[in-house]
């Protein structure tokens, strides 16, 4: 695994073998983050990364200027495996150990982008409830990115604030925003 771009480009990371995770391709990720290059100045970007695994994605946002940065995971081993290299590297990561369905019914916060890698298998109900519940407790703001990578068998483009979604192999990224929303009420009050 490796840092695509920014002040740590090319730097690789190597997880222990025996933590429970699925990590983004570096070939997703570099197109995911030419995706998001072209709506944010990531120096600027406050994020949170559910499912956090390795913390790869904080990486690269950590790389290119984003603080701080939130990482959420169920498995202590991935908690301390991104505390270590957060430290290593001198990156502004917060890395804590929760059930991220008990995070979001708890957690206060703002966030310019939100990533979540939700295990593939996780069942649709429940990948319909993350994405509810992020944007119910307004974790999200207002001109903010909720990105969820999922398998091709998972559905997500009927959801509320669905932006667009962009395939890559077998991974899909779909993006939600609350612009979306607006500009729909917008278009449909014209039309009344």
């Amino acid at each position: 695994m490796r840092i695509i771009s920014g002040k740590y480009k090319g730097r690789r990371i190597t997880p222990p073998k025996n933590l429970p995770v699925r990590p983004t391709t570096d070939m997703s990720k570099e197109a995911l983050f030419n995706v998001l290059n072209n709506h944010f100045n990531f120096s600027e970007l406050k994020v949170l990364e559910l499912f956090a695994g390795t913390g790869s994605i904080s990486y690269e946002f950590a790389s290119r200027g984003c603080s701080p940065i939130l990482c959420v995971d169920g498995d202590m081993g991935c908690v301390n495996f991104i505390k270590k290299t957060a430290k290593e590297f001198e990156f502004d990561i917060t890395a804590i150990k929760s059930d991220v369905f008990k995070f979001l019914e708890k957690h206060h916060g703002n966030y310019d982008i939100i990533f979540a890698d939700p295990p593939y298998n996780l069942a649709q109900k429940d990948f319909e409830k993350m994405i509810e519940m992020i944007f119910e407790s307004e974790l999200l703001d207002e001109e903010g990115m909720l990105v969820v990578e999922h398998s091709k068998y998972s559905k997500l483009n009927h959801m509320a604030n669905y932006s667009f979604q962009k395939n890559y192999g077998g991974s899909v990224f779909t993006f939600f925003e609350f612009s979306t929303a607006l500009e729909q009420t917008e278009v449909e009050n014209e039309e009344e």
